[in-house]
């Protein structure tokens, strides 16, 4: 309000001002005593008349601390209809001075008050924004972080502009890194072009920064995975906007940073689908996913979603992850025809309901129990959910006619030294041998470690480095295949359009990567020094732990497929009544201790090899 008062006041002040020198400028700064004469009788209407307008075009109601083009329209709006006002006023309000004549302004008056009054008006509220964005910024370069952006695109422009824009996200922007040598020392929204990336490092050093911003999204993958491994060594914390694939939108936003992740460095190029024999097996078709809350299942749906299935079947024994699946779909899929089903898959009688009455074309199976020392403590839950809820499933497939079934299988059920390996195994042997007497056509896909799904190694270190560590790595040798959540799901919908029934599909995961490197990068991504800001314990391998991950039986050759990332284990030949005489006998045992549990897994799954 007392901000309000003060502009009312310059207003009146540079109004009066403005309508003297217009007169000035017209005569020549000789101005005719009858004109001044008709100017002190004007001063009071014009600036009564300007404020009026002033009210009504909001002048007094805007923060002008983000006064933009918008607010300099209404203040020409305002100007232009006080002017035409003034000179209805004083055509037919004029003043008899002298000789009985009648005198009112000349129109190069009203054009130059005109301009005048915009440039005061005007130039009062954008030195209230100036004003205020010096005051800022002297007071937020005490404070604020030393920010050096990589990138010197339209992304890093848009970047830019909203920094300043929003000065609460605490950032000092020191310059911009970019390998294009013909924008070295140049301006892009008044912050410059330091170097490329070789001078990230040195930069880093001598500028003090304390903070990165990869603003590169339409760059390759493996570009992207240099420069953070460049970043890495300046003990920076990172952040980066996504891929322009993953803003839907395609906008830049600063709400859209996100911390570096392990992900960017181990991601690889986007998988290449064969969107046309995907959408032949799942266009207007029904399709289930069972354990559709899970990490995979959910992913699943949200990219089964994408090819317009006639109806999907979201199964799953949990109520809150699948509660928050369906919410994201209603908002990224309106016209999504779902079914949430809170079923058990080891309750055999409400899965036939379920079949009986939804008639699925196509099931994905990801509903297990996938937690290696949980099992290994619980192998009877691991046989119940694992081995037995898969049967019930296969069952109900054959049943009622279900075109495809694809398996979520695991690098663990090669070769198993623990429970759960083991029980996958055994599903994988059951897929196989359904595959024989059904007109179904079922396979399984097995793939390695899913970054960032429940229970895996990456949230757990970064709970750890968020409370200070330490961070506990089982074995300094330990390995693992990894693949993202999103990669995972696409390679598995794309197995099941190539399938032709009983195979096993494996993907390809690239190289196994050491536990404690990932940790290593986890703790330096996050701004950290390992082993000096954040300890790397290890705790010894867990029961049923392996030191290296498989992911095809050594004595199965492997087969190409027409997708470079999918390979197959050529189909076995499984007896069924060897799958029936087993679910009795695994039924019977249930009851008996751990041991007699095991033995018996051991005795069904030739390959497992517990450890001792």
């Amino acid at each position: 309000m007392q901000k309000d008062k003060k502009l009312i006041v310059y207003d009146i002040f540079f109004l009066i001002a403005s309508l003297y020198f217009a007169l000035l400028l017209r005569f020549e700064f000789n101005v005719p005593s009858e004109y001044m004469i008709f100017f002190k009788l004007s001063v009071v209407p014009v600036v009564i008349v300007t404020l009026i307008c002033n009210k009504f075009f909001n002048l007094y109601n805007n923060i002008w601390k983000y006064a933009s083009v918008e607010e300099l329209i209404s203040i020409v709006y305002s100007v232009s209809l006080s002017n035409i006002i003034f000179i209805i006023y004083s055509y037919f309000v004029n003043y008899k001075i002298l000789e009985n004549r009648y005198y009112r302004f000349p129109y190069t008056v009203h054009i130059i008050l005109w301009i005048l009054s915009v440039l005061a008006l005007g130039g009062i509220r954008f030195t209230y924004r100036l004003s205020g964005d010096k005051k800022e910024e002297n007071c937020t370069k005490r404070r604020h972080k030393n920010l050096l952006i990589i990138g010197a695109g339209d992304a890093a422009a848009m970047l830019i502009k909203e920094i300043k824009k929003h000065t609460n996200f605490n950032y000092n922007i020191i310059g911009l890194i970019d390998d294009d040598k013909s924008k070295r020392g140049k301006l892009i929204k008044g912050i410059e072009v330091l170097g490329g990336r070789n001078e990230i490092i040195e930069v880093c050093k001598n500028r003090q920064i304390e903070e990165i911003i990869i603003a590169m999204p339409s760059a390759e993958l493996h570009t992207k995975r240099e420069i953070i491994n460049i970043c890495k060594n300046t003990k920076c914390k990172l952040k980066t906007l996504p891929g322009i694939y993953e803003m839907i939108d395609g906008n830049i936003n600063i709400t859209k940073l996100r911390d570096v992740n392990i992900e960017d460095l181990l991601g690889r190029e986007e998988v290449k689908l064969n969107t046309q024999n995907i959408s032949k097996y799942i266009k207007n078709k029904i399709i289930m996913v069972t354990g559709g809350g899970g990490s995979i299942g959910s992913e699943l749906c949200r990219q089964i979603a994408k090819f317009q299935p006639k109806q999907l079947l979201i199964l799953d024994i949990y109520e809150n992850n699948v509660y928050d699946l369906e919410m994201e779909l209603n908002y990224n899929y309106i016209d999504l025809n779902k079914k949430i089903i809170i079923a058990s898959i080891r309750d055999g009688g409400r899965l036939k309901d379920v079949f009986r009455k939804y008639t699925p074309q196509v099931v994905f199976h990801a509903a297990a129990h996938k937690h290696v020392p949980l099992m290994e403590g619980n192998p009877q839950e691991a046989v119940k959910n694992n081995i037995i809820g898969t049967y019930e499933v296969l069952k109900c497939c054959d049943e009622f006619k279900v075109e495809k079934f694809v398996q979520i299988s695991t690098d663990k059920a090669v070769n198993p030294t623990n429970v759960m390996g083991a029980t996958k195994r055994f599903c994988e042997i059951m897929v196989q041998a359904f595959n024989e007497v059904s007109k179904t056509e079922y396979v399984a896909v097995r793939f390695g470690n899913v970054l960032g799904s429940n229970g895996s190694v990456i949230p757990l270190f970064k709970r750890q480095i968020a409370h200070g560590g330490p961070v506990t790595v089982t074995h300094p040798e330990i390995n693992r295949f990894f693949m993202t959540i999103p990669e995972a799901a696409q390679l598995v919908i794309q197995a099941g359009a190539i399938a032709a029934g009983g195979e096993i599909f494996v993907l390809d995961m690239g190289k196994p990567v050491k536990i404690v490197d990932l940790a290593r990068d986890l703790i330096t991504l996050s701004g950290y020094e390992p082993d000096m800001d954040i300890k790397i314990e290890y705790t010894g391998l867990r029961p049923g732990e392996k030191l290296y991950e498989e992911l095809l039986m050594n004595e199965v050759a492997l087969t190409s497929t027409e997708h470079d990332k999918i390979f197959i284990e050529k189909p076995a030949k499984i007896d069924m009544n060897f799958i029936e005489k087993s679910i009795g006998e695994f039924k019977e045992v249930l009851d008996q201790d751990k041991e007699q549990i095991i033995q018996l897994i051991e005795k069904k799954v030739p390959t497992y090899k517990r450890k001792k």
